[in-house]
């Protein structure tokens, strides 16, 4: 969901900057070898999904699949973000280079919400229940964290102003968290199947 430029306040921006940064730079860090095949597929995967999109208000509506990326990679899938952003918006003016702060902590913080909260579960041998209903939770919680993000910082920006753009943003999420959640539950079992050795280890 791209807030698009012009919207949010010269201080939101600037904290957004600030943290978005500070966040890249902790990524940076994070992404080893290990990471970097999965971290290619998934980003390709949000980019795809992400710029195929519906306008709606000031921002967009359209999947995410940041729950399973933040899940798999953890600090990593903010500099992974942020590539992806910065192309959307040099190459389709999606979002805006004003807003990339702002895009990516929207996009980034609850994906990697994701891994703090739901890679614990992967321990050991999962079974497909568990890796469905973990990959489901991504869906909700990437979805639902993004959403929710997206109105605060408006809200800062523009207070009871943008009630009616937030409430538009909600609602038009709605059917993102079915489809977002059923495609990441599905996608997370496939891995595990296909790939359990790598995908047990950026999940310890």
């Amino acid at each position: 969901m791209h807030i698009a430029e012009g919207v949010l306040s010269l201080p939101v921006l600037a904290g957004c900057a600030a943290l978005s940064a500070g966040c890249v730079a902790m990524g940076v860090r994070r992404l080893d070898e290990t990471r970097m095949p999965l971290a290619a597929l998934l980003g390709a995967a949000f980019m795809v999904a992400s710029t195929l999109h519906m306008p709606v208000g000031v921002g967009s509506v359209h999947l995410i699949l940041n729950g399973l990326a933040g899940l798999l990679l953890g600090w990593a899938v903010f500099p992974l973000f942020f590539v992806a952003l910065l192309l959307q918006a040099a190459l389709f003016s999606f979002g805006g280079f004003t807003v990339l702060g702002a895009n990516l902590l929207i996009m980034a913080a609850p994906a990697l919400l994701c891994h703090l909260l739901l890679a614990p579960a992967l321990r050991g041998e999962p079974s497909r229940r568990r890796l469905l209903l973990v990959g489901a939770g991504c869906g909700v919680i990437g979805v639902g964290g993004a959403t929710v993000l997206a109105a605060l910082l408006l809200n800062l920006s523009g207070g009871s102003l943008f009630d009616h753009l937030v409430g538009m943003l909600v609602l038009s999420h709605a059917p993102v968290f079915v489809v977002d959640a059923l495609i990441s539950a599905l996608a997370l079992n496939l891995l595990w199947r296909m790939l359990p050795d790598m995908t047990r280890e950026l999940c310890p």
